[in-house]
């Protein structure tokens, strides 16, 4: 066991009776057994097959500080943060930290049966769907990382939607980072779309104090059953002295729908980590996701989908566009198991490094065990295309907007992935606006301006 590992267990031991005591039975049960694990797997070993170049441990080395007393940080969510997208109507809520907001919420009806709030009211509420899902999708043997939130968590956010229920509001989670010292905070999401149940929701990370060091954990379950339909979005806006280590776990029975969509316009190092298991025939998956990033900004994304079972389909896009020194790496794996014939499944992964100081790192894989089954991956990386920019010159556009307008061309196909239209004009907005050298913050949020 190293030493950094030790030192959490150490924390763990001493502090177990704050920990446990604002969760529920359930979060309790899970984090004695996340322990037990930890102590034997601890973090991803830096250089190992998936953690080539993310050292994971050297982040969770600096002398964190952590809020295991729950106090509550002084901010009204509600009066820094108002969302100017146009024309999208969401129900929106709040955590700070990695504490769910309970002071006011929505005034907006939900469907009946509809569950949006703190993970720890949930599992109260919902005994025995709590305990169906909760930790159920994680990819323990994979994820050191989420076995440490298992081990840290305290409480989280849950979106439940019952058979048959639509939900037909955009739900907007917004996580805000606040600290006067430098924190680790530990996020936990479920998600549980029933059977022939529809919802969609866009998840944003804000960062309240830029020169505030933040580290966060953040694990993220979906669970859609038969016929369900679900989109998450993902915007991640935090600041150059935040860390992010995120994990989506999904799984889908059949004939269900789900499209997850992660956009990083500012931050500093995120490791992001996606697994989906199509479990059920007929299932349909779609992953994709971009990073705009300069200065010494490191974005790390891996995926694993899984076919299990035959007639499923999977499209996976992620698109990097580097700048300065900034760092890319994309390591993603398709798996079709024995059996799942009649796959189909696609796995792209382009890059534009703007600067020859700008590293990306790209590794598509496939593993396949059927025969009948349609797969390809593919991979690019290069410049700007000089011709397009004489061209684009020679028609009287400068040479600083000719290359905007190129990466933004570059981008826009990931986010015409988005289904709410509102919701993607916007994206295309921030975007250019990214490019073009303005803050990236969403207008509407007052922490940021």
């Amino acid at each position: 066991m190293r030493e950094i590992e030790q030192q959490y267990i150490s924390i763990y031991q001493e502090h177990l009776n704050l920990l446990t005591a604002p969760a529920c039975n359930l979060l309790n049960e899970q984090r004695f057994a996340a322990f037990e694990q930890f102590k034997a797997q601890g973090f991803p070993v830096f250089g190992s097959e998936d953690y080539q170049h993310t050292d994971v441990a050297s982040s969770f080395a600096l002398d964190w500080g952590m809020n295991l007393n729950r106090f509550d940080f002084k901010v009204n969510p509600y009066e820094v943060f108002s969302c100017d997208v146009p024309n999208l109507s969401t129900s929106l809520y709040f955590m700070v930290n990695d504490k769910f907001y309970h002071a006011q919420e929505p005034a907006a009806k939900l469907p009946e049966g509809v569950f949006i709030g703190s993970l720890n009211n949930f599992a109260q509420a919902y005994p025995t769907v709590a305990e169906k899902y909760y930790n159920k999708a994680i990819s323990t043997d994979k994820d050191g990382v989420a076995i440490f939130n298992t081990m840290m968590a305290q409480d989280g956010f849950v979106l439940y939607v019952p058979d048959g229920v639509v939900v037909e509001r955009t739900i907007q989670l917004v996580n805000i980072l606040r600290s006067n010292i430098d924190l680790l905070m530990n996020r936990r999401l479920l998600i549980i779309i029933g059977k022939g149940a529809e919802a969609k929701m866009l998840v944003c990370d804000h960062t309240m104090d830029a020169a505030i060091k933040f580290l966060s954990t953040q694990v993220v379950e979906i669970f859609a059953e038969e016929d369900a339909c679900f989109d998450l979005y993902e915007l991640e806006e935090t600041s150059m002295q935040t860390t992010r280590f995120a994990s989506v776990h999904v799984e889908q029975a059949a004939s269900s729908n789900v499209l997850v969509n992660g956009i990083t316009l500012t931050n500093g190092l995120s490791r992001n980590n996606y697994y989906f298991n199509l479990k059920g025939e007929h299932a349909e998956a779609t992953l994709c996701g971009m990073s705009i990033s300069d200065k010494q900004q490191k974005l790390d994304t891996y995926s694993h989908i899984t076919h299990a079972v035959p007639h499923c389909t999977s499209r996976e896009l992620f698109k990097f566009v580097l700048d300065d020194q900034a760092v890319g790496v994309f390591s993603g794996r398709i798996l079709v198991k024995p059996g799942a014939q009649k796959t189909i499944a696609y796995q792209n992964n382009r890059n534009l490094c703007a600067t020859r100081e700008a590293r990306m790192y790209s590794k598509p894989q496939l593993e396949i065990y059927a025969d009948d089954v349609k797969c390809s991956h593919g991979m690019t990386t290069g410049q700007l295309d000089e011709s397009a920019l004489f061209y684009m010159r020679t028609r009287g556009i400068s040479a600083e907007d000719a290359r905007m307008l190129l990466m933004v061309a570059f981008t826009s196909d990931v986010i015409d992935f988005v289904r709410v239209d509102a919701l993607k004009d916007r994206l295309h907005k921030l975007v250019e606006k990214r490019f073009s050298g303005e803050l990236s913050k969403c207008e509407g949020c007052a922490i940021c301006k």
